[in-house]
């Protein structure tokens, strides 16, 4: 067995700092239980490899052939979802609650506790979107993305050979037999649409044209061409790297043409005029989500309100700044009047926007620059123990998956020794109004959020101290990152994400907005309100509050300051850069209901943890402290482990 000791103390200084209790997997709370608490572990891990073994694209994320010799070989599959297999995986994962509810929760540790409520909540998720949504049958998207994002993550977690080489004759040899399986996953996943067509549980429209024809042509052409061109320097000369080379060939060659035949059966399946909004989660699944999934206590129309009053707050602390950076930059603007001010913080921003890369290339390095400006101030901060080699890379967004992120960060495996996490910045085609959009001034942010002290670092503190945290936390049930997913992880690591902006914007002597400028502050609140909205807009969609193109032009008008952007964008570079890219947001929001949310609200519980371990620790308190035991928690909601660690 190559798998880790999970579930030992957690690092020396959560545990320093009082907060953090984590027990022994089978050692019970208070002397008694004992049975309970192995018999748990026992079930828990069970269910982990099971789960993985159901979901291989899900289990390389992690690494999982690193974490169990049962899944030494799950790289070299994908998931199967032909009939019989999904009556096998609705069959164990009923049994598997049948025996969780045999389990007393209050004979456990507080650690254990916390796995038994995940367990709980993940298992009835699955069980959910396989017998009640039926969700297979509809999954165009999950369906697309699986297949490239395995291969992509198996080669992100090659093991380093040496002379710029990558990957071993086996691990080349599972990306092969992946390549290989693509064709008959697609015969099985156009067998369950067909399915989906027939019984009227049909996707959105958008989702059939953006992910699934336009998807289905990108990974085309990344089998045939792509993945050949990007393997051969890796397999360098070595005595097997003629033969792998030639396989990967002629199964990219089999696979495009089974992406081609899989993009015209979309085509000649769905209606691309089919009139109704089908992404609509509607309020009672997503209330079902927001209770079940991310272990909130809020209704959709408290948090409906609550997304509008977060934006007017945002507004307002951004208007203020952009009246600072205008005074000084001697711009003239008014701020006399709600219409006045918003003029005026898109004429800031216009302005800003002067400051704007040649090109792709150059803001790439901007980026690359302003996250190691980033992680120096955390330094110099001591915001956190920094290793001296830790450092941050920023490598272009692949094709497949520009359509739906603007910059994003994929972690390296928990599970294994190889593999490094990346933050993924899509290219503009080098556009000049959307470059204008990526100034000088709005890069550190999203190099906070993606970078440091932000998920980059989030992860790299986790994986570094995966012996704390239980296996079943980093598992992610449905999809990694697609609609199929419960976003489990999200009110963690994007909550996080979001939180680490506003910490890095905290004065400190000598820096009055902490690590920004106050053109870069204008773009922190950017982001902060642009989370807000995702609040309401997110909310108001999936309930019916609001429609698809009256979210849109509430993004256009309350995140870029550019009301009415949809009547102007055919004359106007600017105002078209920002329809499209609103458009391209609100899309994702559509088909991953409640993710959105998850940036505003588990930053919320951040805080409000935070605060409350203030209160009981009183002159004890110390925020790194604090930071290390929250992420020592792993990617789960908050709602999960309050209590295990306030203690």
């Amino acid at each position: 067995m190559q798998r880790r000791h999970f579930l030992r103390a957690s690092a020396a200084s959560a545990s320093a700092f009082g907060i953090l209790r984590l027990a022994g997997a089978c050692r019970p709370a208070d002397g008694t239980g004992a049975g309970d608490a192995a018999g748990f572990s026992a079930l828990r891990d069970r269910y982990f490899v099971k789960a993985l073994a159901f979901a291989p694209v899900a289990a390389t994320y992690v690494g999982g052939d690193g974490y169990s010799d049962a899944l030494a070989d799950v790289n070299a599959t994908l998931r199967d979802v032909t009939p019989s297999a999904l009556d096998a995986e609705r069959a164990f994962y009923r049994e598997v609650q049948e025996q969780l509810g045999a389990i007393r929760p209050e004979a456990l540790s507080p650690a254990l506790r916390v796995d038994h409520a995940v367990l709980g909540a993940q298992v009835g998720f699955l069980l959910h979107q396989l017998v009640e949504r039926r969700y297979h049958e509809r999954a165009v998207d999950s369906y697309v993305a699986e297949p490239f994002r395995g291969v992509d993550w198996q080669v992100q977690q090659m093991t380093d050979v040496g002379n710029g080489q990558l990957g071993t004759e086996p691990e080349w040899e599972r990306v092969a037999r992946r390549v290989e399986a693509i064709p008959h996953y697609l015969e099985a996943a156009r067998d369950q649409l067909a399915r989906g067509k027939a019984s009227g549980n049909l996707p959105d429209r958008r989702m059939v044209q953006k992910d699934g024809i336009a998807g289905s042509t990108a990974n085309a052409e990344y089998f045939r061409t792509t993945l050949p061109a990007t393997a051969k320097p890796f397999l360098g000369d070595r005595p097997f790297a003629a033969t792998l080379l030639a396989r990967l060939d002629a199964a990219g060659g089999k696979a495009a043409t089974a992406w081609a035949d899989f993009a015209r059966f979309l085509g000649a399946t769905y209606d691309p005029k089919d009139p109704e909004d089908r992404f609509v989660a509607g309020e009672v699944e997503y209330a079902w989500r927001i209770k079940h999934c991310l272990r909130l206590e809020r209704s959709v129309a408290d948090l409906f309100d609550y997304g509008a009053a977060q934006v007017a707050e945002y507004e307002r602390r951004l208007v203020a700044v952009a009246e600072q950076v205008a005074t000084a930059a001697k711009l003239g603007l008014s701020f006399a009047s709600p219409a006045a001010a918003r003029g005026s913080v898109r004429a800031v921003m216009d302005w800003l926007g002067k400051d704007s890369p040649r090109d792709d290339d150059e803001l790439l390095r901007w980026y690359v620059e302003a996250g190691r400006r980033a992680v120096q101030y955390g330094r110099d901060q001591g915001l956190f123990d920094i290793p001296a080699d830790y450092r941050l890379d920023v490598y272009p967004t692949p094709p497949v998956l520009r359509s739906t992120i603007e910059a994003a960060y994929y972690p390296a495996p928990p599970f294994r020794k190889s593999g490094v996490g990346r933050f993924y910045l899509t290219p503009t085609g080098s556009d000049p109004a959307a470059l204008r959009l990526n100034n000088r001034a709005s890069v550190a942010d999203t190099a906070v959020h993606e970078g440091f002290p932000g998920h980059d670092w989030h992860y790299k503190y986790m994986t570094q101290h995966a012996a704390g945290i239980s296996n079943i936390r980093w598992f992610t049930p449905g999809a990694v990152e697609d609609s199929s997913s419960m976003w489990i992880d999200s009110m963690a690591t994007e909550g996080w994400g979001l939180y680490s902006e506003e910490l890095m914007a905290e004065p400190a002597t000598g820096h009055p907005a902490g690590f920004y400028s106050p053109a870069e502050l204008l773009y922190e609140l950017q982001g902060q309100l642009l989370r807000a909205v995702r609040v309401h807009v997110d909310t108001g969609i999936h309930s019916g509050r609001m429609g698809f193109d009256e979210a849109v032009d509430y993004f256009c008008e309350h995140v870029n300051f550019v009301p009415g952007a949809r009547a102007r964008a055919a004359s106007d570079a600017t105002a078209r850069a920002v329809l499209e890219g609103a458009e391209r947001a609100l899309y994702r929001y559509s088909k991953w209901p409640t993710q959105a949310i998850c940036y505003n609200l588990g930053k919320g519980e951040i805080v409000a943890l935070r605060e409350a371990a203030r209160e009981r620790q009183g002159a004890r308190f110390s925020a790194k402290a604090f930071h290390e035991a929250y992420m020592g928690q792993g990617p789960v909601a908050p709602g999960f482990f309050r209590e295990a660690l306030l203690g």
